[in-house]
């Protein structure tokens, strides 16, 4: 059997807590390098999950003639750059969300990609959780019928306290204030927009939406000092779908309640079913359905096949990001089955990412301009 190789850039909380715990999951890849300009993490994560080269040279990973995948999990404005320059070098890629803040460089690396026959995968925890694969199998066969609307929450109240430091990126902090910037939208939202066309099976066709920032001064990581922040910490938008569905979603750093609090909530012709990836009482997970004759919400069984070796709906999160552990070691394992396979259909990719981005472009030019915002954009 081969063995995947890959290559990880960036060895923070993230990678550690996430994607390294994922590829140790599956015998089918190894992780043979870590990269980070800042070597001591580099160092650590090397110790944790035993691999063997330590750099901060990106470049000597991406050369690298054995490996298969890079895997980026850097920060954010270092997305769309490295993810290039992999494609470039023939790997295939992961990488964190968004692949670059306009839906355009995400297209443009989807298209590269495709000219070079590699499969690409995007940071989508939540569509790889067990109940949310298998609210998507009762969808599509049948369980709801039409599906008629949706509705989208991301609860997640990490920073409606303003001394809790805020993860932010140099350009934000230098950034114009007098004007709102998207932070919960793409940071946050991305995850619930992903489902919600994943579950519709639809394109949005018009959106409109706003965007606020409740909370306006707060510490910020990089600085440790109180700063003026004016960031989107909540949005809400409502959009029609080209099927003749509805949706409404919402996103926030500052709902009260257990995090990471995602929802999804489809309802149809013939039924309804709601999941909810929130860990409340050691349950990390939960799927309800109702039909027209038996409108009580009844729990619906995740079955045991969809978790991976030793998983279970009861998992607890991991030590750095308050995630369950199942959902990224479905991710890898997804990712690494399309990358044996010599089928060239993929899902969580670069084009769903892209259709993301847009999503979240158009929400923000809704906003600023007051008004419905159709879809597609131009190109």
């Amino acid at each position: 059997m081969k063995v995947v190789k890959v290559g990880i850039l960036g060895a923070g909380a993230w990678a550690k807590g996430a994607h390294l715990p994922g590829y140790k999951q599956d015998p089918r890849c190894k992780v043979v390098a870590v990269c980070d300009p800042q070597i001591h993490l580099a160092q650590e994560a090397a110790r944790m999950f035993n691999i063997e080269t330590v750099t901060d040279n990106h470049h000597a990973v991406i050369g690298r003639e054995d490996i298969d995948v890079i895997d980026v999990c850097t920060t954010v404005k270092t997305h769309f750059e490295l993810t290039m320059e992999a494609l470039k070098e023939g790997k295939h890629v992961l990488c964190e969300k968004p692949v670059g803040h306009d839906f355009r460089q995400t297209l443009e690396a989807r298209d590269l990609a495709q000219k070079k026959g590699l499969k690409t995968k995007v940071g989508f925890t939540f569509r790889y959780s067990p109940a949310m694969m298998y609210m998507k199998e009762l969808i599509d066969t049948g369980y709801v019928g039409t599906p008629f609307i949706f509705n989208g929450y991301e609860q997640n109240s990490q920073w409606i306290n303003p001394q809790t430091p805020l993860r932010q990126e140099s350009e934000l902090i230098n950034a114009d204030q007098s004007k709102l910037h998207v932070s919960s939208l793409e940071g946050y939202g991305a995850p619930i927009i992903d489902i919600s066309r994943w579950l519709m099976g639809s394109d949005l066709s018009q959106v409109i939406g706003t965007m606020r920032n409740f909370v306006p001064e707060r510490v910020v990581r990089e600085t440790g000092t109180m700063m003026r922040m004016n960031i989107d910490d909540g949005d809400i938008y409502i959009g029609e779908y080209t099927s003749g569905a509805l949706c409404s979603v919402q996103t926030s750093y500052v709902a009260v309640g257990n995090y990471p609090g995602l929802e999804a909530r489809v309802y149809g012709s013939k039924g309804a079913l709601i999941c909810r990836l929130v860990e409340e009482f050691g349950t990390c997970e939960t799927l309800k359905g109702a039909k027209p004759d038996a409108v009580e919400f009844k729990d619906i069984p995740i079955p045991q096949r969809l978790y991976p070796p030793g998983g279970s709906v009861r998992d607890p999160k991991n030590e750095y990001e308050n995630e369950s552990t199942p959902f990224y070691a479905n991710l890898i394992s997804s990712f690494i089955n399309e990358i044996l396979s010599k089928d060239s259909k993929t899902h969580g990719d670069f084009a769903d990412a892209a259709w993301v981005q847009e999503t979240i472009n158009a929400v923000e030019k809704s906003f600023r301009e007051r008004r419905w915002v159709s879809l597609p954009l131009g190109r």
